[in-house]
């Protein structure tokens, strides 16, 4: 498994790294303000995030030594591994907040959810590049990769965690229709989704679920307050106007207006306090971050990079754009963090190690496949 070729050093992904750090440099001054507690003092949630940076880094460093086609076979195994990792969250942890997400490990919580994502991407690619399909895929070629999105779905949700599973149906979608469709599979299976979103709102979801999607839809209206996330998070990105409120200076996030300043709405803080200039420079430097990840899909050197590095783009992608729609009111609160920006260490980990399999396919696109 172990290959290493001396040639990769010099086809190190400088840019890719660099746009890595820089936005998680962005993220850690963020988490820095969110946390202050008016004291000299580090919040634990920012050194706790630091050291799983740092660890997260060390990870990619050893990943470049594996290359990245040996993903192909392992990732089955690792699909198997998360399985049974939901399977026990969802029947022997402990509830927090009504419900069952993390392990804990003693010096770290992991939410098997998360990189669930990041396998599920795996998995798929190697289904769809070992099928070669001249007309496009029918609906029964896709039985064995919706059966391998479905039994993690279910699992996700029933623990509950809404916004997770639907990313995976995300993910599923986004990749199907790249390895492209028949037209007749694609008028299927959007019968089927239309259906399943009528079931699912009248006989799956929650009342708290509907609750969001109704507040999504007129949060001003809500007696209850339920919206009051989505209106304090406005108000915060509103009020940064131009050139922000300063750095720490933040009225929403520091006085305890916005809630889940460090996590969900996190992005809301930097809106607050560095302003329209500020938000701009970051969503640059992020969505840079991400067309430089197409761009190695398009030069990967066979058919599971392209597929694997777009799919990992499109986990990073998706994430992003539903937790920016969210704290602008766009989209209902559905508990999707914004990648390497959020607070999370399961999240952290998980889009690192994604970040790392996109520059280990960047730096072998010259090799020839074994």
């Amino acid at each position: 498994m172990l290959r290493f070729d001396r040639r990769l050093v010099h086809h190190f992904d400088w840019v890719l790294l660099l746009m890595l750090l820089l936005v998680s440099g962005m993220a850690l001054i963020n988490l820095y303000s969110s946390t202050w507690n008016g004291g000299g003092s580090v919040s634990p949630a920012l050194l706790k995030q630091s050291y799983l940076f740092c660890a997260g880094l060390i990870v990619i460093l050893l990943l470049m030594a594996v290359d990245y086609s040996e993903m192909e076979t392992l990732g089955y195994i690792l699909y198997a591994g998360i399985v049974v990792l939901l399977l026990y969250t969802n029947f022997f942890v402990h509830t927090i907040a009504g419900t069952q997400r993390w392990i804990n490990l003693g010096f770290f919580r992991l939410q098997p959810s998360e990189p669930a994502k990041l396998i599920l991407v795996m998995v798929l690619a190697s289904c769809y590049s070992r099928k070669e399909v001249a007309d496009g895929y029918r609906l029964r070629d896709l039985l064995v990769p919706g059966a391998l999105t479905v039994v993690p779905f279910i699992l996700i949700l029933i623990q509950p965690d809404l916004g997770t599973a639907l990313m995976l149906g995300v993910l599923f979608v986004s990749m199907t229709v790249f390895v492209r469709l028949r037209w007749s599979t694609i008028g299927i299976l959007g019968s089927l989704g239309a259906v399943a979103g009528f079931i699912g709102w009248k006989f799956l979801l929650k009342d708290y679920q509907r609750r969001r999607i109704e507040t999504f839809l007129n949060p001003e209206g809500d007696p209850m307050n339920h919206g009051y996330q989505i209106m304090q998070s406005k108000i915060a990105v509103g009020s940064g106007k131009v050139f922000g409120k300063g750095f720490m200076e933040g009225t929403q996030g520091h006085l305890h207006f916005l809630p889940e300043r460090h996590t969900d709405f996190a992005f809301s803080v930097w809106a607050e306090e560095w302003g329209f200039v500020g938000t701009l420079f970051f969503l640059s430097c992020y969505f840079f971050l991400l067309l430089w990840g197409i761009n190695i899909a398009m030069t990967a050197r066979d058919k599971f990079g392209v597929l694997l590095a777009f799919g990992l783009v499109m986990l990073i992608f998706w994430q992003a754009v539903i937790n920016l729609f969210m704290i602008m009111g766009f989209l209902p609160v559905v508990g999707i963090p914004l990648p390497l920006f959020s607070y999370g260490g399961s999240s952290l980990l998980t889009t690192l190690l994604a970040v790392g399999i996109l520059m280990n396919i960047r730096m072998r696109r010259f090799l020839s496949r074994q």
